[in-house]
């Protein structure tokens, strides 16, 4: 869901947003907040995410799969809009975590063996077969070719037909089964870098997390006390290496087993697919509901969260709308236990000579 008016959504990949949705026949985003990186693309997308302005009145829609006392929720305006866009707030500790857990940079980002099993894959039978079909094609020698340059010419591949819709010659030397091997080279390098493969890897974006809910927390906070919600909507620019980290951080798409260079085969129908996850453009969206009519104090605020404007089943349950506080109840640990400054903390050496 992108901001409207004066806004187009990003081609960057990466972002997360919090919409706090209340009755309200216009539509208006004074205040709304974005922050970014302090990288190109993302700030360039926050810079035109960051839009206040009034509109005139949108067609009213109930907010999916909710009881039928929920409030209503206004739909995004197609009309006239006066609209300013201010320059995002740049905050890379929270949007760039991984750049500033040093745990993370020595354990993974700067271990030559970090990436072991990625390596393992350019070297094992899948990824042979591919060098020596292509070779064929090209009638080059197969020792003129390496994985990395199999890679390179995928992308290349793939990138034209996603951007530009072009069918690249490139891709004439590949077939489904040598994408699906490419595909997996790729995921793994993900899951080791950016997903489950090491603990520090999700753990870093844990303070990017509780911010999520502080600002849900805040927006609950002020319609109890029938205060105006400061804040309705936030917008939070970033890539792919800060949702996929988050995410494994809530528990998503993980796998019974590890994604490794030696089963290939057993991960076929895998559900840790980093292009499905984060493709261009990516978002997570969780969306705060406020129910008038609601039996129970613990009823009157709900939560659903969206991946790529799809409908995420909430970790927990299943289910596609849970209760506010069985959902924080149930990241209770993560959310209480999050000590950045301790968990990228790096184990301290011991250097006395004591005996």
């Amino acid at each position: 869901m992108p901001t409207p008016g004066c806004c187009r959504t990003p081609r960057s990949r990466g972002g997360t947003r919090s919409y706090w949705r209340r009755p309200a026949p216009l539509c208006s985003w004074s205040p709304s907040s974005a922050m970014a990186p302090a990288t190109r693309r993302p700030n360039k997308s926050a810079s035109c995410g960051s839009c206040t302005g009034y509109c005139r009145p949108a067609r009213r829609i109930r907010g999916p799969a909710l009881p039928a006392a929920a409030t209503w929720a206004p739909r995004w305006p197609t009309g006239r809009c006066d609209m300013e866009c201010g320059p995002p707030r740049i905050n890379d500790k929270l949007m760039r975590f991984f750049d500033h857990c040093e745990k993370f940079l020595t354990q993974v980002e700067r271990n030559a063996t970090a990436l072991y099993h990625v390596e393992a894959f350019k070297t094992g039978p899948e990824m042979q077969n591919i060098l020596k079909k292509v070779a064929a094609i090209l009638q080059v020698p197969v020792n003129n070719l390496n994985a990395d340059l199999i890679q390179v010419a995928f992308f290349t591949c793939s990138f034209d037909l996603a951007i530009k819709g072009v069918k690249s010659p490139w891709c004439d030397v590949f077939d489904i089964d040598d994408a699906k091997v490419l595909e997996y080279l790729n995921d793994l390098k993900q899951y080791w870098k950016r997903g489950y493969g090491y603990t520090i890897n999700s753990r870093s974006s844990c303070t990017l997390f509780q911010n999520i809910f502080q600002h849900l927390d805040k927006a609950i906070e002020q319609k109890q006390s029938s205060q105006p919600v400061s804040s309705p909507v936030i917008l939070q620019f970033g890539h792919a290496e800060t949702l996929l980290p988050l995410l494994s951080l809530m528990g998503y798409f993980k796998d019974k087993e590890p994604l490794t260079a030696y089963n290939y085969k057993e991960q076929m129908h895998r559900k840790f697919r980093s292009g499905h996850i984060v493709p261009y453009a990516s978002n997570l969206i969780f969306v705060l509901y406020h129910c008038k009519n609601a039996k129970t104090p613990k009823e009157e605020f709900r939560v659903q969260m969206l991946l790529n404007e799809k409908v995420l089943p909430l970790a927990h349950s299943q289910e596609t709308v849970s209760l506010y506080e069985d959902l924080k109840n149930h990241y209770k640990d993560i959310l209480q236990s999050c000590q950045t400054t301790e968990d990228c903390e790096l184990p301290k050496v011991n250097t006395s000579d004591e005996l």
